[in-house]
């Protein structure tokens, strides 16, 4: 009953009396600043959150978890001890390369992998995001590969088209050592939504090795059952194959943006959480107000018996209260903004023309909503309002009830 009471109190506070206009008008100000504070960090974290998830599952969906290159052995005994490995799905072949292709007069730097189409399904998905063609189309013709949507754009290029490839390694000729060049045709036009789209071509593994007449390296892509354990099953294979390999993880190669992501959802949180506690110092504020104004009040509930304690619990009452509220109108805007951020910004960019997508590895606004950051922003922002009502409400537990009965009189 006791503790009926003092919350009785504390949520009469929240609610406009006849004399108290003032105390609910500023009650209701660090609420919604509060409330705007958690529903900006709730729509950022799941855009990041979105982003994380778009690169796990589409980038690297596309990309090798994993590269073990053999300079000279055996592959087909190489593989078997790849698959060996409990942690190891799928295996394809896998040669690699890198040059320049040209056509129309424009050029651009790619990255140029021979696969077997066969095979490359087990371990990539990529043929989920192709528009045109399909990895399959590069064993039916020889010197065929397949590009992204934002290549084939950037070089004005479409189904059937020729392209030349230019390689960096020298052959020699009558007149002197020239790089190595080959005419290529367009089978395919893939869109990971990724860069990928503008950096990654295909071929076969013939018409590549044919190309550089047999000295690249032939490697192996592995699909793991975690890619985020990809370096050390990597290193495990190294050391227990019987063959002298090398070999290399998607963190090696493709680290850095999933870091740079993970490192950049830590500092927007910490960022805004700045701002949640901006808005609970307006909750110190208006519990001071609430304290100047109720002095009254405060002093007639210590005459009729009330400890320095229980008024001290009313206004952290009070200040929970506020933080609870806004957390969770917060909480509700956040989520529904974050289910349509995507088609608002979208919009926004196809009006306005800012091109806001155009620097990232995906070409939309991802959201992924998790409920343990949904508990993580609850708690943070309730324990600041927590901490933030010690002081007002402390304030109100040391007033003199006799020198405030005669402010009052």
């Amino acid at each position: 009953m006791l503790a009926d009471w003092r919350l009785n109190v504390a949520s009469r506070y929240l609610r406009a009396g006849a004399g108290d206009k003032l105390t609910s008008f500023t009650s209701m100000i660090s609420g919604l600043g509060l409330v705007l504070a958690v529903a900006i960090l709730t729509i950022v974290l799941s855009v990041m959150n979105g982003f994380e998830k778009e690169l796990r599952e589409r980038v690297l969906g596309v990309l090798p978890h994993g590269i073990v290159n053999l300079p000279d052995g055996d592959l087909a005994t190489l593989e078997k001890e790849l698959l060996s490995h409990e942690k190891v799905i799928a295996v394809a072949p896998l040669l690699e390369g890198s040059g320049l292709l040209l056509a129309n007069g424009r050029m651009a730097g790619v990255l140029i992998s021979g696969i077997d189409p066969e095979r490359e399904s087990k371990v990539s998905i990529l043929d989920d995001f192709f528009l045109e063609g399909s990895t399959y189309d590069i064993s039916s013709q020889r010197f065929s590969l397949v590009i992204g949507k934002r290549l084939a754009q950037d070089l004005g290029v479409s189904i059937g088209d020729s392209v030349n490839f230019v390689s960096p390694e020298v052959q020699m000729t009558l007149v002197g050592p020239l790089p190595t060049a080959r005419r290529f045709v367009v089978v395919g036009i893939f869109a990971a939504g990724a860069d990928v789209d503008k950096t990654q071509v295909y071929t076969s593994v013939e018409s590549l090795s044919r190309m550089q007449k047999g000295r690249g390296s032939v490697g192996v892509r592995l699909l793991t059952t975690d890619l985020f354990d990809a370096p050390e099953i990597v290193h495990q294979l190294v050391m227990m194959s019987s063959q002298r390999i090398y070999g290399s993880s998607w963190t090696q190669r493709y680290g850095n943006l999933h870091g740079a992501i993970l490192m950049q959802k830590k500092t927007m949180f910490l960022m805004l959480m700045l701002l949640v506690a901006v808005a609970a110092f307006n909750v110190v504020s208006n519990l001071m107000m609430i304290v100047k104004e109720k002095s009254g009040d405060i002093a007639i509930i210590r005459t009729v018996g009330a400890s320095t304690g229980a008024v001290r619990i009313i206004f952290i009452m009070h200040g929970v209260l506020v933080g609870a509220v806004g957390v969770v109108v917060g909480l509700l805007i956040g989520v529904c903004m974050a289910l349509v951020i995507d088609d608002l910004v979208l919009t926004l960019d196809g009006v306005l023309k800012l091109g806001l997508m155009d620097e990232y590895f995906i070409q939309y606004l991802p959201v992924d909503i998790r409920i343990e950051d949904i508990l993580l922003i609850a708690g943070s922002s309730l324990a600041i309002c927590f901490f933030a009502t010690i002081y007002p409400a402390g304030k109100a537990a040391k007033a003199n009830p006799v020198e405030a009965l005669q402010y009052e009189s």
